[in-house]
């Protein structure tokens, strides 16, 4: 008997309450609204007043113009690297430029390419060895 009393009760809860539709907002709308909301609570509400942001307000300048100069620095620093990167290239063409010089002139100052270059000249290499000149000291 006891579960036939419970049961007429619950039929009746469920008799007396009416369902509830609720519409949902879109999820956009409902940011917007949170966001006004939160800053309508920031700033009018007293979190931060009107007197306390224009106070702020240099500091802001400060904060922004650091900003600026952070970047520009970097900007700076990347331009700088471009530059260093650029003249190490330059620096290695000129070095093997040098390198590839200097092997030619030693190759064309060797003394059979010296002896090809003046053979057109009628200059002929000596076949024997060269006379000393001996000067001694009473001539003088």
């Amino acid at each position: 008997m006891n579960n036939q009393f419970r049961g007429e009760e619950e039929e009746e809860e469920e008799l007396l309450e009416e369902p509830v539709i609720r519409l949902k907002k879109p999820k956009k709308e409902k940011e917007t609204e949170s966001a006004n909301l939160f800053f309508k609570k920031l700033f009018v509400d007293g979190v931060v007043s009107k007197e306390a942001a224009t106070a702020m307000l240099p500091f802001l300048i400060f904060l922004s113009l650091l900003t600026m100069l952070y970047i520009a620095n970097s900007h700076m620093a990347v331009k700088n690297i471009r530059d260093i990167d650029k003249l190490n290239k330059e620096v290695k063409e000129l070095s093997w430029e040098y390198k590839s010089l200097k092997a030619d002139l030693m190759f064309k100052s060797k003394l059979t390419e010296v002896a090809k270059k003046v053979d057109t000249l009628g200059i002929k290499e000596l076949t024997e060895p060269p006379k000393k000149i001996i000067i001694s000291n009473d001539e003088h």
